[in-house]
């Protein structure tokens, strides 16, 4: 039994463990409306040129579905650098079993008086992977959108190109976005 609750307690954590999490930011001056046309590149390679090429046709169907064009380097309007990073996470989880209140039993912790208990802790490493889209005006060189987006990676392939497009869907969202009016 105590080994069936600790399976769920487990499973039910690395499920809700880590939530992918995009986030915008731009200069509010910018008159998107007046780019047409945009580049994109790597930026920072993460060592997967097969990732690295899905996140690039991603996000360049992404610019183009809200009405950009691709363009050479030396042409567009928008410069559009993609960078990618992985970190290795680890967490550590403790689960009680038995006497008072999880393990604090009648008198103190458990063991000392009534309420005895046993405990699990588990460690697990998963991986984390970051993708940082930032955007610049082609002739200033100045940035003018920052997107990002975070979430754990799978072994499964199709599960990550899956996490990727609704990260660019998210990221996207709004886009262009609309200068600030004074």
């Amino acid at each position: 039994m105590r080994k069936t609750i600790t399976a769920v307690a487990l499973t039910l954590f690395s499920v809700s463990a880590f939530a992918q999490d995009v986030k915008t930011d731009y200069d509010k001056a910018e008159n998107f409306a007046a780019i047409k046309t945009f580049a994109i590149k790597i930026g920072t390679a993460w060592g997967n040129p097969l990732g690295e090429s899905r996140v690039l046709q991603e996000f360049d169907k992404s610019l183009v579905e809200k009405g950009w064009a691709k363009a050479d380097e030396g042409k567009a309007d928008a410069l559009v650098l993609i960078h990618g990073a992985t970190d290795v996470k680890k967490t550590v989880d403790t689960f009680y079993s038995g006497g008072m209140y999880g393990g604090y039993g009648y008198g103190g912790w458990a063991g000392y008086g009534m309420g005895m208990s046993s405990s699990t802790t588990t460690m697990n490493e998963y991986t984390v992977g970051t993708l940082v889209v930032d955007i610049f005006d082609a002739k200033t060189k100045k940035l003018i959108f920052r997107g990002t987006a975070t979430d754990e990676l799978s072994d499964k392939v199709s599960k990550n190109i899956k996490k990727m497009e609704k990260a660019s869907d998210k990221m996207f969202k709004n886009f262009p976005p609309k200068a600030d009016k004074k």
